[in-house]
């Protein structure tokens, strides 16, 4: 018979070389219960979830959940650095190139939704105490929500930069 002292001593070691030998690549396999979810080995014991594409996600689409599979981590193997873990993370962004499906997804492949498009009427604000001046202009690039684009004041073919506001309006700063 086995003594607890020793039986907790070799729990301990075996999650250790575990822990040790997780720098094998990760894998996809099938989980065996009715649910299709898959599982991918990785070094954290606690079974976190990541979430990949069930189908390719071009570049320029916006990702949906739907089109997203939840992920199991399994211990022993490592989980890349930067990636995707949460829906939040990804609803709403958009594929900045190809999204493989049952790869796993990195953030830098992702981007802010555009809210000024390229050659578009944007309304422009400079604001300095109580003074606001508003102009008319078009985007020389497009920007997400906190983006520094270019734009051509309308009226007197100025070209200056402002940066992209929640709105879809560009703010302008003194220089």
């Amino acid at each position: 018979m086995v003594s607890p002292a020793f039986r907790s001593a070799l729990c301990r070691t075996a999650l250790i070389l575990a822990l040790v030998a997780g720098g094998v690549p990760a894998f996809a396999q099938e989980s065996a219960d009715q649910q299709t979810t898959t599982q991918v080995a990785s070094s954290q014991a606690t079974g976190e979830i990541v979430l990949i594409p069930n189908r390719a996600i071009y570049p320029g689409e916006m990702i949906d959940t739907g089109v997203l599979k939840p992920v199991t981590l399994l211990p022993g193997k490592h989980r890349p650095d930067a990636v995707a873990t949460r829906a939040m993370e990804l609803q709403g962004k958009v594929a900045k190139r190809t999204l493989l499906p049952g790869r796993y997804i990195p953030v830098a492949a992702i981007r802010d939704a555009w809210l000024v498009e390229q050659g578009a009427d944007v309304q422009v604000y400079f604001i300095a105490g109580d003074l606001t001046i508003s102009a008319t202009a078009v985007s020389l690039q497009p920007g997400a929500a906190g983006d520094l684009i270019k734009v051509r004041n309308t009226d007197s073919g100025k070209i200056f930069s402002g940066t992209v506001m929640a709105d879809g309006t560009i703010r302008v700063s003194a220089s």
